[in-house]
């Protein structure tokens, strides 16, 4: 599955599951990590689990598997990695503190391509 899609796939479950203040951030060339971060934050610990678990079932379900995930059981900061796409999904407070849209600050954010695009 090209990034791109996966990166779509992993919004959309993000947004189905109501992730709070969605971000995907370009890394293709700011990192060899991967190429597209997405960020989030849940309400609560059983909302963040909720939004990890999504993004989890969409992926095996469209055939991709999930490499690692950390952090499920404090719900703090799940970390979902795919590869080529890692989701991050944060309690409010957390995010708050890692900041990472502030640390990554000079990769581009495509969220919008993914509300304004069918890809």
């Amino acid at each position: 599955m090209e990034s791109k899609k996966l990166a779509k796939l992993t919004f959309d479950a993000m947004d189905d599951k109501k992730g709070e203040s969605i971000v995907c951030l370009s890394m293709l060339e700011k990192s060899t990590i991967a190429d597209y971060f997405l960020i989030c934050h849940g309400n609560n610990e059983k909302h963040v689990q909720a939004i990890a678990r999504e993004i989890r079932e969409q992926a095996h379900q469209a055939g991709k598997d999930v490499k690692r995930m950390e952090g499920f059981d404090d719900a703090r900061w799940i970390l979902v990695d795919m590869g080529d796409v890692i989701a991050h999904v944060f309690s409010k407070d957390d995010r708050i503190y890692y900041n990472l849209e502030k640390l990554w600050g000079d990769a581009p954010q495509i969220q919008s391509e993914f509300v304004e695009e069918n890809l």
